[in-house]
């Protein structure tokens, strides 16, 4: 019987999960509300880097690595892909297509930290939405600028900051609520691509906000990329159905 590792997070690897019988192992890296209605195995942590990833894929008969990982989850993926390799095991991706501008839109790609900075330097009160990232330079706001983060889990606020603790999906009117709120005049965002958090970018949009993006990391080729979970699905109810 085929063995299948999934890699994910709560979103598509979870949706993916559910329909995954007992021999199979989803692994989530520890962030959230680990599921505890699967038919399938949860695994939860890390594994000790591709050597470590690779001797759990053979040391439990793993056929099969899916990488249902964030599209901003870089290192993950990169060791997916390599502990495959050294496994001599296939590695399939699915990755969640990016947001793509509009006509309405004022968005710029910046590659980096240091270019968003650069980028923020004549806003006010900067709006991010990139997760954790920005609690590592709260030291380093600007004197002139007062920034909001929202991330996973809120902190009391500074002088010069707010960070607001939610997780979404995220709904257009309360979206709509907390920028009238806040009264930012630039939205940071990742290009996730995922429908609970696009309201924040029709909002902007509304508004005639400008939206720093930060750009998608380069991730790693693998056998097979899947854009949908019903795509990746159809194949992988082929691959287990294959003598």
């Amino acid at each position: 019987m085929k063995r299948i590792l999934l890699l994910g997070g709560v979103t598509e690897a979870l949706a993916v999960a559910r329909r995954l019988g007992p021999e199979h192992v989803y692994s989530l890296a520890g962030l959230g509300k680990v599921p505890d209605d699967l038919a399938c195995q949860v695994r939860v942590g890390g594994y000790g880097g591709v050597d470590g990833l690779a001797r759990y894929i053979a040391e439990e008969g793993i056929d099969l690595l899916i990488d249902a990982t964030h599209p901003y989850a870089a290192q993950i993926s990169r060791n997916g892909a390599a502990a495959a390799e050294t496994a001599g095991v296939a590695c399939w991706a699915l990755r969640r297509p990016g947001w793509q501008a509009g006509p309405e839109d004022d968005w710029c790609e910046v590659a980096d930290w240091a270019g968003l900075i650069d980028a923020l330097k004549d806003f006010r009160r900067p709006f991010f939405t990139l997760g954790r990232e920005p609690l590592e330079h709260l030291h380093e706001i600007p004197a002139q600028q007062h920034w909001t983060v929202r991330c996973l889990q809120g902190q009391p606020a500074g002088p010069r900051y707010e960070v607001i603790g939610a997780r979404g999906p995220f709904s257009l009117e309360g979206e709509r609520e907390l920028f009238a709120r806040l009264q930012s005049d630039v939205l940071i965002s990742k290009n996730s691509g995922s429908q609970s958090t696009e309201p924040k970018l029709q909002v902007a949009r509304e508004l005639g906000l400008p939206v720093l993006i930060l750009k998608r990391p380069d991730l790693p080729v693998v056998a097979r990329e899947f854009d949908s979970i019903e795509g990746l699905w159809q194949a992988l109810a082929t691959y287990l159905e294959t003598p």
